[in-house]
C-alpha cells in the first residue's frame, strides 16, 4: 500500500502498523486491473460471424488529419475480412484517434491486425480482445454512467473507470486525515498530461486517474470532467433504502447506506467500544479514530453499510474502501453486539457490491488474533489468500464465484441474518 494510498484511508498515521505497510507496498504493484474493460476469455469472446466464428476486438490508431487516411484504414480492414462494428474519432492537435470495434476472424490475430493497420498508414496502434459488452454506443454508456454516478456519490470512481478502460483512479482529500500537506491543486478545468489526468474534486481535492498503457485524448478527458463537474453539482448523496433483518433471538435490526451524515452517531459508537475492539479495527493506536471516521464515512472513498437497532442507535459499521486497483472491506461491531452475526452479514453484504462494481477481489487488513475476522472472510466460501507480518493479517478473497451482486445490495426485503 503505498503513501498516497495510506493517507486517503487513514492507516498512516497508526505507527504501529508503518513496517507492515513497507511491506505491503512491495507486495502490491499497480499494473491495470484485467476486469476494468469487462474483457472475457477467448472462448466466450468467439461469436458467430457472417463467415463462422469470429473475435470481437477495440482497436485504436492514430492517422493523418487529411482526407483518404480513414479509407485506407478501412480497405486494409476490408482485405482481411474484418467487419467495422464501430467507430469514434478523438481529434488532437495533429491528427486523428480512431477508436474501433472490429469483428474479425477468429484465426486472425491481433500481432497481423496491428501489422494490416500499420502498413496503411495508423501509427501508436493499441489493441484488445472485446466481447458484447463493448456494443453498446458510447451516447448510450455514457448516459447509463451519468445515470449512476446520479443516484450514488459512490459510483464516481467506477463509472469513471469504465468510462476510461483499465485505469487507476485515487481520491486525494484536501486536507489530509491527521493532518499534513494535501495534494497538489489542480485549475478548475483540470490537467491533462499524456497517459495522467488531474481533476478537482467536488469538496476541493484531487481526483487523480492514470493509464500507462494508453495516453488519454482530449474527448476523453472532457467525458470525464462532464462526470465529475456533475457530481459537484448534485452534492453527497446515497441511496436511502434499507433491509430490515431478524436476528436468531428475535431482535431487528435495519442494515442501509451510510455518510458522514452519520458522523456523530458512529462516534458514539466508538465511544462505547472497548479498546480491544477499537485495537483490532484500527490495528494499533487509537487516538484519531474519530477523524478517522469522517473520512471513512464519505462515499468519495467507497461505501459504508450502518446496522441500526429499532431505537436507532448505530451499533456496526462496514466499508467497502476504493484503494487505488483494489478494494478493502473493514468492519467494526460494537462489543454488546458480537458473536450474532452482524459483522457476517455486513461483509458478505461488501463482497455483492465488490462483485457488482466488478472488483476482482478484497482484501481485509487485520491482526492474527482477529479471530472474528477470520472467521467472516472463511464464511464467504471464496478462494482465500492470507500474508501475514508482525502480526498483521492481510486476507484476500478472490472474486470468482456465483456469490451473487444483488445479495449486496441493500433493499427493502426481509431476510433472516445468519
Amino acid at each position: 500500500m503505498t503513501e498516497v494510498t495510506r493517507a486517503k484511508h487513514g492507516n498512516w498515521f497508526l505507527a504501529a502498523t508503518k513496517g507492515f505497510h513497507t511491506w505491503w507496498a512491495r507486495r502490491h504493484g499497480h499494473a491495470p486491473p484485467a476486469g476494468d474493460t469487462d474483457a472475457r476469455p477467448l472462448s466466450e469472446e468467439r461469436q458467430a460471424g457472417p463467415s463462422g466464428v469470429s473475435t470481437l476486438w477495440r482497436m485504436r490508431t492514430t492517422v493523418k488529419d487529411e482526407p483518404g487516411s480513414l479509407a485506407a484504414l478501412c480497405t486494409a480492414l476490408a482485405g482481411r475480412r474484418v467487419d467495422i462494428l464501430s467507430l469514434q474519432t478523438h481529434p488532437l492537435a495533429e491528427g486523428t484517434v480512431d477508436e474501433f470495434l472490429l469483428r474479425a476472424p477468429a484465426d486472425l490475430e491481433g500481432s497481423e491486425l496491428a501489422r494490416e493497420i500499420s502498413l496503411a498508414g495508423g501509427t501508436d496502434t493499441w489493441i484488445e480482445r472485446a466481447d458484447a459488452h463493448d456494443l453498446v454506443d458510447a451516447p448510450t454508456r455514457v448516459l447509463g454512467l451519468a445515470t449512476r454516478t446520479a443516484l450514488d456519490a459512490a459510483e464516481l470512481p467506477l463509472a469513471l473507470r469504465q468510462l476510461l478502460g483499465r485505469c487507476t483512479i485515487r481520491s486525494l482529500p484536501a486536507a489530509p486525515v491527521g493532518g499534513g500537506r494535501g495534494p497538489e491543486g489542480v485549475p478548475v478545468e483540470g490537467a491533462l498530461e499524456d497517459t495522467v489526468m488531474r481533476l478537482r474534486a467536488p469538496e476541493g481535492g484531487v481526483i487523480t486517474v492514470e493509464r500507462p498503457y494508453l495516453p488519454f485524448t482530449p474527448t476523453e478527458f472532457a467525458r470525464a470532467r462532464a462526470l465529475v463537474e456533475l457530481d459537484a453539482r448534485l452534492g453527497p448523496r446515497v441511496p436511502r433504502s434499507q433491509d430490515v433483518l431478524t436476528l436468531p433471538e428475535g431482535n431487528d435490526i435495519t442494515v442501509r447506506r451510510a455518510d458522514t451524515g452519520d458522523l456523530e452517531a458512529a462516534k458514539a459508537m466508538q465511544e462505547r467500544c472497548s479498546t480491544r475492539t477499537l485495537g483490532m479495527r484500527y490495528h494499533g493506536p487509537i487516538g484519531d479514530a474519530d477523524r478517522y471516521l469522517n473520512h471513512l464515512l464519505s462515499p468519495r472513498y467507497g461505501r459504508t453499510l450502518a446496522v441500526q437497532t429499532a431505537s436507532g442507535r448505530i451499533v456496526g459499521l462496514g466499508h467497502l474502501l476504493w484503494d487505488g486497483d483494489e478494494t478493502e472491506v473493514a468492519l467494526l461491531v460494537e462489543d454488546e453486539w458480537q458473536r450474532r452475526g452482524i459483522g457476517s452479514e455486513l461483509l458478505r453484504r461488501l463482497v455483492g457490491m465488490a462483485v457488482a462494481a466488478g472488483c476482482e477481489s478484497v482484501y481485509a487488513v487485520t491482526q492474527s488474533s482477529n479471530t472474528g475476522m477470520v472467521a467472516a472472510m472463511r464464511g464467504l466460501e471464496l478462494p482465500l489468500d492470507y500474508q501475514i507480518e508482525e502480526g498483521t493479517l492481510v486476507i484476500t478473497a478472490r472474486l470468482d464465484s456465483p456469490l451473487g451482486a444483488a445479495e449486496g445490495a441493500v433493499g427493502v426485503t426481509s431476510a433472516e441474518a445468519p
